[in-house]
């Protein structure tokens, strides 16, 4: 019997009547580790921590908090490297090789590791780097140049999460999409028993499958590797991934614009990850879209977060879709064998079954079809969905158990009718273990016995909003080693110190001692540099004020394009000066294309004031008040960031009291 608020239009649209059976007969499958996201892999969450209450908890609350929202279960935070690693910079833990300048207060991913521990105590933490500062390689470019080092790096982020903010991580990974080394991780393993630290679990290795080969010929690698973390697997694993007999993660997918079509992708799989590819997690890449639009993978966070001066944020459907498992299950649960329980639905679409062992089923059902449910990569092979009918029987230990199950629905449109998010529908009536639902197109069904889910929510955020103007900071009001609200570090790290100076008193200080060991190809700029403002800014009048302690430079910059990886091939109109004596203009981010210079003193460690003006096509630069220069500009680029920079990996940069003045 079909409860009447699941009736097709028969009578319009031939459905399939399609037979499935969940069964525990022959034992079950394997053990569910759990759903998750990602900060980080390029400061994705830089600009979340900016926010101001209630909006920031509110925030977290949709992506942490047990039946809530998303009600993640997986936790995964760059390990900081002083590196871009996608979308910015994340600080390291050690900028250089003296234990005595370890610092655990850096960045914000301690910060919000504990918000998420505060609100799921259950939720898994899982630590893995991006890049590594210059010293790990000894001066190389090879993080493996001595194993021993690299390994004390970890070990030390490691005992810092636990000895400086009571986190225990639970997993850990060797270096993100870049090659792994057998020596070292056999090494880790060892280095982290030794420290009593058995609970933590090895990852490896974060890319392609290439690793299962090794795995499968090494028995001491074998051993030391816990699971296997293969990215963006498009749902499949290899032969050789499976005959390990490990537990198999997709620990890190997704990875696309958070629209409708982006929670059709995040859909189908969490389904098909483990149908297809035995998949037992699935992180997005990344948690939270909390980093400028204009930088690369606009959106493409389970939510979306980039106005902290507005609380303006945007709860989208991935959210919605991870509640569909989320909110029904725990780590630990098994999952059904395929053919009893997991398996495609005949006509388009998968399901899978779930159970605790003490009685408990979750049944979730998805019938994504194939343009509204693409994920950035790889490529999806084309597929049919049709309008269908499943009907399921329960058979084994919980047959004679069930006798109804709650239902949540979800409906993804891509047209103008409105959507519809993880709502809850009547109890669907199961007769003799028997039960059937009738499927459209775009839907995501949770039948379960669990009664706790809910759909959590808050008023409406804040109306958006562009970025502020006029807009001053003289970074007075931060903790030292933070980072200075709404900057985004793209090569470089910034952070907030002590300038020792009657009228400087707290500054941005660049970090990075040397350039590091980096995960981007095209390589970033060997230069620091940091963003601000709305990227769309076409006109503007800004200042900053600077300070170089011994000799070099710096600059300011406006309309600046391209950030993340492209950062070294960015335009826009750059004010360089130096303490030779000399100050050029040019239009790109690596000094070739010079649209004026001249000479202009700057002192050594004096602080002075630097000033640009762009208006059309005409660019004015001033020093210390004076005009420096008054020139035209190309005609593009039309419109970009604002920028501040040095030219060099050096500590002996100083900045302070930024001002925008105009704006447009």
């Amino acid at each position: 019997m079909v409860p009447k608020w699941m009736w097709t239009s028969i009578f319009l649209l031939p459905v399939a009547l399609c037979a499935y059976t969940i069964d525990d007969s022959s034992g079950l499958g394997r053990t569910y580790d759990g759903i998750g996201g990602i900060s980080g892999g390029g400061a994705t969450s830089r600009l979340l921590v900016n926010y101001a209450e209630p909006y920031r908890s509110q925030i977290l609350d949709y992506l942490f908090k047990p039946n809530f929202g998303a009600s993640l279960q997986i936790f995964k935070v760059e390990i900081g490297g002083d590196a871009q690693s996608t979308d910015g910079t994340e600080s390291s833990h050690m900028h250089n090789s003296n234990p005595k300048d370890a610092n655990y207060d850096r960045g914000y991913e301690w910060w919000l590791m504990k918000e998420a521990k505060k609100r799921n105590p259950d939720i898994k933490l899982y630590g893995l780097p991006w890049a590594f500062p210059k010293w790990v390689g000894n001066g190389t470019s090879d993080p493996y140049h001595n194993p021993d080092v690299l390994a004390g790096y970890i070990l030390n982020w490691i005992k810092g999460a636990k000895s400086h903010h009571n986190l225990t991580i639970d997993y850990i990974g060797i270096w993100n999409e870049r090659p792994y080394n057998p020596t070292y991780i056999k090494l880790l393993r060892k280095s982290l028993d030794s420290e009593g630290l058995q609970n933590v679990q090895i990852i490896a290795a974060d890319n392609l499958q290439f690793i299962s080969i090794s795995i499968l010929e090494d028995q001491e690698l074998a051993k030391a590797i816990q699971k296997i973390g293969v990215h963006y697997p498009g749902t499949e694993v290899t032969q050789q991934t499976i005959q390990t007999g490990k537990p198999i993660w997709a620990s890190e997918d997704y990875s696309t614009n958070n629209n409708e079509i982006g929670g059709g992708c995040w859909a189908r799989i969490l389904n098909q990850n483990y149908v297809n590819g035995n998949m037992t997690s699935t992180i997005s890449w990344n948690l939270i879209a909390s980093y400028y639009d204009a930088l690369p993978y606009t959106r493409d966070g389970l939510m979306t977060a980039i106005e902290p001066w507005s609380g303006h944020y945007e709860v989208t459907s991935p959210i919605w879709g991870a509640a569909h498992t989320t909110q029904f299950t725990e780590i630990g649960w098994k999952y059904f064998k395929h053919g009893a329980g997991a398996a495609h639905l005949d006509k388009g679409g998968s399901y899978v079954s779930l159970t605790d062992g003490k009685g408990n089923l979750t049944i979730v059902i998805e019938t994504m079809s194939h343009d509204h449910s693409k994920c950035i990569r790889p490529g999806l092979p084309p597929y049919n969905v049709s309008a269908q009918t499943a009907s399921f029987t329960i058979k084994g230990s919980l047959a004679s158990k069930i006798t109804s199950l709650n239902v949540w629905y979800t409906k993804l449109t891509f047209d103008s009718s409105t959507p519809t998010y993880f709502e809850k529908k009547p109890a669907i009536k199961v007769s003799q273990g028997s039960f059937s639902l009738d499927l459209q197109l775009d839907e995501i069904y949770t039948l379960s016995t669990v009664t706790t889910a809910q759909k959590g929510s808050y008023p409406a955020s804040p109306a958006s909003a562009p970025f502020p103007v006029p807009y001053q900071d003289n970074f007075d009001s931060y903790p030292i080693h933070s980072e200075a609200n709404n900057f985004a570090d793209q090569s470089g790290v910034y952070e907030i110190h002590q300038a020792n100076d009657p009228d400087h008193k707290l500054a941005m200080r660049q970090m990075i001692p040397d350039y590091p060991i980096i995960r981007c190809i095209p390589a970033d700029p060997n230069l620091t540099v940091s963003y601000i403002g709305n990227h769309n800014w076409k006109d503007a009048t800004f200042s900053i004020d600077s300070m170089i302690e011994v000799n070099g430079g710096v600059f300011i910059a406006f309309r600046v394009t391209k950030g993340g990886c492209q950062t070294k091939n960015a335009e826009g109109v750059y004010f360089w000066v130096n303490t030779n004596g000399t100050f050029t203009v040019t239009s790109d981010i690596g000094h070739k294309d010079v649209i004026t210079k001249g000479m202009s003193s700057v002192p050594v460690a004096k602080w002075f004031t630097l000033k640009l003006q762009v208006e059309g096509t005409q660019a004015t630069g001033y020093l210390n008040g004076k005009q420096a220069f008054n020139t035209k500009i190309p005609g593009t680029p039309k419109n970009g960031f604002i920028a501040i920079g040095t030219t060099d990996f050096s500590t002996q940069y100083w900045f302070d009291n930024f001002s925008v003045t105009k704006a447009s």
